[in-house]
């Protein structure tokens, strides 16, 4: 008992001690370290963040991160100006994949803007191989207003005369519009091809290059037709212009889009409600061995 005693007497005397020679030193204990929280991120924050890897899904996590900095680290709004890093940007996109996945399902099926007729038309080729396998080029022209298949005609060559030719014949039947939109070929990029479009007063507008949905709308026309041209036979250069007619015709006609709300590119063209204009007629069209079908309603 006496030397537990002892031994307490001897440890609360150290303690006084210490305790004394801090306060003639004018120490103080130096107070507990507190553990800090980086401050949660604003919920639109992590809404962008989702947004851009829906509209670039090859992206990475720095280049996502440095797309949202560069916007909104100096934002003229106040509430808006924030940055992030890589890390909270896959912390993020791991959290959020379910999100990411519905955003770029809204952004493929979203409608564009409408457009009004003659203002952009899209120029570009394709190509299909007859019965002999030799390759015939054929050139597309579309309105981008009314999704209108101006011009589809297989091509004797690909010289910037010859799609100048058919660029012409069309605006004599349809009007001028203000800008023709084109990829990068050598025939659309032509001294000649570009002298002419400059001197008739129309805009070339060129996508970039590796860029082919910049110009998407004819790029979708063309899937449309090669999948009917792949289960197409043509035994020649006429043949193939006969058919390419019909599809015309059908496209045009018969076959309603779902962009344009139903309509026909003709009856958008014409600014005509399907639904609020009784048609005179139908006759059901069938071309290609039932590859092109439909009714055709006549207003």
């Amino acid at each position: 008992m006496l030397m537990l005693l002892a031994w307490l007497w001897i440890r609360a005397s150290a303690w006084f001690a210490r305790g004394a020679k801090n306060r003639r030193s004018g120490r103080r204990r130096s107070p507990p370290i507190a553990h800090c929280r980086t401050q949660a991120k604003p919920s639109w924050v992590v809404r962008e963040i989702v947004r851009l890897k829906a509209l670039m899904p090859d992206a990475g996590c720095r280049m996502i991160a440095d797309s949202f900095n560069r916007r909104f680290a100096c934002h003229a709004d106040f509430k808006r100006r924030a940055t992030v890093g890589k890390s909270f940007v896959a912390d993020t996109v791991r959290k959020h994949r379910y999100e990411i996945e519905v955003e770029r399902r809204r952004i493929k099926h979203r409608v564009p803007p409408a457009l009004p007729r003659n203002l952009v038309w899209a120029m570009d080729m394709t190509g299909k191989t007859d019965a002999a396998g030799n390759l015939h080029m054929i050139l597309g022209l579309l309105d981008h207003g009314s999704r209108g298949l101006l011009t589809l005609a297989a091509l004797p060559d690909k010289g910037s005369w010859t799609l100048l030719g058919h660029l012409f014949l069309a605006i004599g039947q349809y009007g001028k519009p203000r800008a023709l939109r084109t990829d990068n070929e050598a025939c659309f990029t032509s001294r000649v091809f570009r002298f002419v479009l400059a001197l008739a007063g129309i805009r070339h507008q060129r996508s970039d290059p590796g860029c082919p949905w910049q110009n998407g709308r004819i790029e979708r026309l063309f899937g449309t037709l090669k999948r009917k041209l792949d289960q197409w036979e043509v035994v020649g250069f006429e043949a193939l212009q006969g058919s390419l007619g019909e599809f015309q015709f059908w496209y045009n006609h018969v076959r309603a889009h779902q962009h344009l709300g139903g309509a026909t590119p003709a009856e958008a063209w014409a600014g005509v409600n399907p639904f609020a204009v009784k048609h005179k007629s139908e006759t059901w069209f069938e071309a290609w061995d039932g590859l092109l079908q439909g009714y055709y309603l006549r207003r």
